[in-house]
């Protein structure tokens, strides 16, 4: 069967012979390190987007879609535009929603909160509030009854469990004088949820719409209209079609615009991490130039006798760059078969460490996360692996020069 020269000498030299033990060790340790390198970068691209999937959806579970609002961030008719909405594409249901920064306090304790008014079938169908509940339940809220639903953060930091009252501050100014008098209202604890974000356990609670138009001052009237839809990843492009199907006067926003810098934040953090780690293959892939100008200076006689039997400068470069190719690759593809099989059972993996060792080595309550997120995306993998085979490949390039300008008279001299 035919083989091409270089590539059937290349692949030989790979298997060095007993007195070239020390060249096999250094190339076995190249193998090694680009190993590494590809299976810890392929592991940490597949954290960081398994990480930015599970605050997408715990965001999305507890924001709206779109959310629409009116001119001065107040929609006196809302029924009649939630009922235009409602009946648009891909809409799948709408909620009415006031917000209203008030305070909470208990025994000395006092939170900045946001307390928002909802409507409690409305706002199960566009939230996943109601299925993160701990107890009680959104039904408890009933308008003039001012009771809340908190976080378990929130419920935490005050040291309240649903039963327990709170006294709700409201500044307003007294118009008379302009001075800022306090409004207190004593409302009650129906209920704990929880959402898996910090920022919304410990600075939001629910509490019936009209309670908070209470608060609020603005009679019927409503802030924004919020919808969910049948596919939130295509948010922006529908905001833009209710944008111009009502007309203008009103501000559409979509849940991506509202979270555009964080969002953005994790994706450079994916990119630095990328970076960064890529410098590990960078190094490992370089060490197959050292082991290939070893194995350089040790077949330099037999280089020789393959030039003075004819063969070309081109083809002793692709013996060498076959060697260092095929070390580079074997690398590759043991470091992708790893660090697939890491990213994908790494959450139970570091759930036996924790059972073994009896480690904490994910704390949940400093990242509000049940267990630690992975998810792998092939083209990562792709970049990852062609990415290490590239540098392997440019490796080769210097000491497969080198082999190219051995002389073999120079070479054959002290044989």
């Amino acid at each position: 069967m035919f083989r091409p020269i270089p590539a059937y000498i290349g692949l030989r030299y790979t298997r060095s012979r007993r007195r070239n033990r020390f060249v096999s060790f250094i190339s076995l340790m190249s193998v090694i390190g680009v190993a590494l390198g590809v299976m810890v970068l392929i592991v940490a691209l597949s954290v960081m987007n398994g990480f930015e999937e599970e605050v997408r959806n715990r965001t999305l579970g507890f924001m709206a879609h779109v959310m629409i609002s009116g001119p001065g961030n107040q929609l006196d008719d809302w029924q009649s535009l939630a009922k235009e909405l409602h009946d648009a594409p891909h809409v799948l249901s709408s909620a009415p929603t006031v917000e209203q920064e008030v305070l909470l306090s208990r025994a000395g304790r006092v939170q900045a909160v946001v307390a928002r008014g909802v409507l409690p079938e409305a706002e199960a169908a566009v939230t996943d509030i109601a299925e993160r509940m701990r107890s009680g339940s959104l039904n408890d809220l009933a308008p003039g009854g001012f009771h809340l639903i908190l976080g378990t953060a929130l419920a935490r930091m005050l040291k309240v469990e649903p039963g327990d009252w709170l006294t709700l501050v409201l500044p307003k100014a007294n118009t008379a004088g302009g001075d800022v008098l306090p409004v207190l209202h004593r409302v009650t604890v129906s209920g704990v949820f929880d959402s898996g974000m910090k920022q919304f356990d410990e600075g939001v609670v629910l509490m019936h719409l009209a309670d908070v138009q209470t608060l609020w001052g603005k009679g019927g009237a409503v802030q924004s209209v919020r919808l969910r839809l049948d596919d939130p990843l295509q948010a922006p492009a529908i905001a833009v079609e209710i944008a111009h199907s009502l007309h203008g006067g009103y501000w559409v926003s979509d849940w991506t615009r509202r979270n555009v810098n964080f969002f953005r934040a994790l994706q450079m953090q994916k990119r630095m991490i990328f970076l960064i780690l890529l410098l590990i293959v960078a190094v490992a892939a370089f060490n197959i130039v050292s082991t290939l100008v070893m194995v350089v200076r040790d077949k330099e006689a037999q280089i020789a006798i393959l030039r003075t039997l004819g063969m070309s400068s081109a083809r002793i470069i692709g013996i060498f760059v076959v060697q260092g190719a095929a070390t580079g690759l074997l690398g590759t593809l043991v470091g992708v078969v790893s660090g697939v099989l890491v990213s994908v059972y790494l959450s139970d993996m570091v759930s036996a460490v924790e059972r073994w060792f009896a480690v904490d080595l994910f704390e949940k309550s400093v990242y509000f996360l049940s267990e630690l997120p992975s998810r792998l995306v092939w083209t990562d993998v792709a970049t990852t692996a062609a990415v290490a085979a590239l540098l392997s490949l440019l490796a080769t390039l210097y000491p497969a020069w080198r082999a190219a300008r051995v002389q073999p008279a120079e070479a054959l001299r002290y044989e």
